[in-house]
């Protein structure tokens, strides 16, 4: 639910890239984790998708912090973040003694290895996210369409964009587990795309966009047990399907009136 809930906001924003810097740096954060627990045991149960949520957070703020400095190219405190996160992803990750299992469910996504902390964790934040959301749904609005409206108007621009970015990095953090590292911000643009294809107005694409989410991770989660594959990526290739399909549901009616003119 909430993954495209925020999605539709970044996508009319113009920054779904956002989704996979972040993502990218929560790496960096579970690879502190790891790199912890594998060097004291005092951090033996300590979860390290908390370090990857605080990572994430940090990050979004550190983005908008870059995006003010480069005034002129906003857009490349993106590509600075991500490759940050990869970076020292990597080499945090060879430092707790390289690719484990453990790396992999967060890199690719496991949602049999959800523990019962976890699960509490995302209904939290989901929680925060709905309603941070429902109360904010104008302002949001708003910011997206026409910034400049909205601050002669009174909403305190910054303030908001500053909450939402921290709610998408949390959005990011629970989201790993379903889908990974690799594919989270998938999640979070792809329903919204299928949406935009055919909803007439924004409301219809906010909530089109949590429709179609749903039934991408009960459609793939379905497959993925009955053919015993990846949760994670299965649920990112029927949203693919899908939105393929729209396109094409939406181009071959407007074909075959083409040819039938030709024809006539």
């Amino acid at each position: 639910v909430v993954a495209p809930l925020v999605g539709i906001y970044l996508v009319m924003k113009r920054l779904s890239l956002l989704a996979d810097a972040l993502s990218h740096l929560s790496l960096s954060g579970i690879a502190t984790g790891l790199w912890l627990q594998s060097k004291w045991l005092i951090f033996q149960n300590f979860n390290p998708l908390y370090i990857g949520m605080g990572f994430s957070i940090l990050g979004a703020l550190f983005v908008e912090r870059l995006r003010r400095i480069f005034r002129g190219f906003p857009e490349i405190a993106i590509p600075i973040v991500m490759a940050g996160g990869i970076a020292g992803g990597i080499v945090l990750i060879s430092a707790a003694n390289g690719f484990n299992v453990d790396i992999a469910g967060y890199l690719f996504g496991n949602i049999l290895a959800v523990s019962h902390r976890e699960l509490i964790l995302t209904s939290v934040t989901s929680l925060v996210v709905v309603l941070f959301v429902l109360i904010f749904y104008k302002p949001l609005f708003a910011l997206c369409f026409d910034e400049e409206y909205a601050s002669i108007s009174g909403i305190p621009r910054k303030w908001i964009h500053r909450f939402f970015i921290v709610m998408v990095a949390l959005v990011i953090a629970v989201a790993i587990r379903v889908v990974g590292i690799l594919l989270v911000s998938a999640l979070m643009t792809l329903p919204v795309a299928i949406s935009l294809q055919i909803a007439q107005s924004f409301r219809q694409a906010f909530i089109g966009s949590i429709l179609f989410a749903q039934l991408a991770v009960f459609a793939g989660l379905v497959f993925a047990y009955y053919l015993d594959l990846a949760s994670g990526g299965v649920i990112v290739l029927v949203l693919i399907v899908v939105l393929l399909l729209v396109i094409a549901g939406k181009r071959f009616p407007h074909q075959l009136r083409k040819i039938f003119h030709k024809g006539n």
